[in-house]
């Protein structure tokens, strides 16, 4: 292995191990561990997109896709594996944290959402949103999104992890149906 791709002189470095995931692993999982590793600042997409250019053939198709939708702003996870099935949606195109505002003042910020076809998809964990006070503000935030004009779809780890062809599903009809209101 080349200086580049070797760190402490017998481990492959963090952009290494990021390109050789994406080369191995099925997409949503390369997905994840690239967002996570520039979420931490430990890899660059200057420096993913720099070692693309030096990325033999195989698997350069698959290190090519994952570091063109690698985005640090994605929070953890199942955000990014349900990035990934987003990815999959002809006509959709979801970014991850977007700020969302109604009559000049800030909503929230929501976890994806294409902004074109006002869609927010929501990765949601039970920790976040399982009192009172959480489902509380959780229906006043949705209904305000609504309220602008957005469609407002959620999604549990379970979803996510164990339905993802059901997800799919699901951001395929909505499309589908948004794309003339849009239009």
């Amino acid at each position: 292995l080349s200086a580049l791709e070797v760190s402490d002189g017998w481990v492959t470095s963090p952009v290494q191990t990021v390109l050789d995931c994406a080369a191995t692993l099925p997409f949503d999982q390369a997905l994840t561990i690239a967002d996570s590793a520039l979420r931490s600042t430990r890899v660059t997409r200057r420096e993913l997109e720099g070692r693309v250019e030096l990325w033999p053939g195989r698997g350069r198709a698959r290190v090519t896709r994952m570091v063109a939708h690698a985005d640090g702003r994605s929070s953890g996870p199942i955000e990014s594996v349900l990035r990934a099935i987003c990815i999959e949606v002809p006509g959709l195109s979801v970014e991850p944290q977007v700020k969302v505002t109604r009559a000049g003042r800030v909503i929230g910020t929501v976890d994806l959402a294409d902004q074109a076809l006002r869609i927010i998809i929501e990765a949601e964990g039970f920790e976040f949103h399982g009192d009172r006070l959480a489902f509380d503000r959780d229906c006043w935030r949705y209904d305000e999104c609504v309220a602008a004009g957005w469609v407002v779809l959620r999604f549990t780890w379970d979803h996510v992890m164990n339905r993802p062809e059901w997800v799919r599903e699901i951001l395929e009809q909505v499309v589908a149906t948004r794309r003339p209101v849009v239009a």
